[in-house]
């Protein structure tokens, strides 16, 4: 199987990093500067599950994309999506099907429009990665798992292709049949946390200290009121993990939309908050959420009248 890894950021590194470890063909479509730099110090990937460094990776750019591909991985920001979609397009072929990583919808949606929704599976990953100022990949905590499935029946095939060819790559791979369910639940729980901690400007342990537990739960079931009008209400077992996680003492965790945030960087706030906001309805009418909205549009213009541009 030819792989194609759109990004060799921090979670299209990590991921394409191990599977071309493993032994899978794999390629990184990328922008000439990190082609460069890769080519020059190469993959390296620091993780408590095993360092690993690989050297001259393969790469390519978008002017150099030329042959089809069997598989894309696609694992941009949100608001890169247009051009990773214009970039990727030259290796989309007949039998092609692509594997987005995305937070939340929206990107679905697009990706059904520019190449048909029997090409698209679902998926999502669950890790904590972030790139170093010499741009290699840290990965920390020992969460490392990247779901998926077919959407359409006529890609069960290429699904099982997919969970064989990714089995030994060193991260747990989960092949799963409600896979949308999964996407709009991993949506809830990122709007919560980006939200909570974006508005608080702190990570969940002090919010919590400072006695803001019921705000927390306010907000991931305003979230999920809204999962329920669009017919994906997170599952009770699920709902119960995720009020325990948001409401836990001494708990670091924050969102890397507040991280993003933090650094003086663009923020996915229109795909993860925005568009969740733009599909709620008058009984279900935001309230947390629109001041989580509002907090990080003013962030947004901030940005750009100091600098010029939206973010960082």
């Amino acid at each position: 199987m030819k792989v194609l890894v759109v990004g060799a950021g921090s979670i299209g590194g990590y991921f394409g990093g191990r599977l071309l470890d493993s032994g899978q063909d794999v390629t990184f479509l990328v922008r000439p500067h990190r082609a460069e730099a890769l080519a020059a110090r190469g993959l390296i990937i620091r993780s408590p599950s095993g360092d690993l460094t690989i050297s001259c990776p393969p790469t390519v750019t978008a002017d150099q994309l030329k042959q089809d591909y069997d598989f894309v991985l696609l694992s941009c920001k949100a608001y890169d999506l247009a051009q990773a979609i214009d970039d990727l397009a030259p290796a989309v072929g007949p039998s092609t099907r692509i594997l987005p990583l995305l937070n939340g919808m929206r990107h679905m949606e697009v990706l059904d429009t520019r190449f048909g929704p029997e090409r698209i599976l679902g998926g999502l990953c669950m890790i904590a990665t972030s790139l170093d100022s010499n741009g290699d990949i840290v990965h920390t905590g020992q969460l490392q798992s990247l779901t998926f499935g077919a959407r359409d029946p006529g890609n069960e095939a290429i699904a099982g292709e997919v969970e064989q060819a990714f089995a030994g790559a060193g991260f747990d791979v989960i092949r799963s049949n409600l896979i949308v369910q999964e996407m709009w639940e991993k949506w809830i729980f990122i709007a919560t946390n980006a939200g909570l901690t974006t508005m608080m400007r702190a990570p969940i342990g002090d919010i919590v200290e400072a006695g803001g537990s019921d705000l927390a739960e306010a907000l991931l079931d305003e979230c999920n009121s809204i999962a329920d009008i669009n017919s994906y209400p997170v599952r009770s077992d699920v709902l119960k993990r995720f009020r325990k996680m948001f409401t836990a003492e001494g708990s670091p965790m924050t969102a890397s939309l507040f991280r993003d945030l933090e650094n003086g960087g663009r923020i996915e706030v229109e795909q993860i908050i925005g568009d969740l906001i733009v599909r709620s309805s008058s009984k279900a009418a935001p309230t947390l959420l629109r001041v989580a909205y509002v907090h990080m549009k003013a962030y947004e213009a901030r940005k750009h009248r100091l600098t010029g541009t939206a973010a960082r």
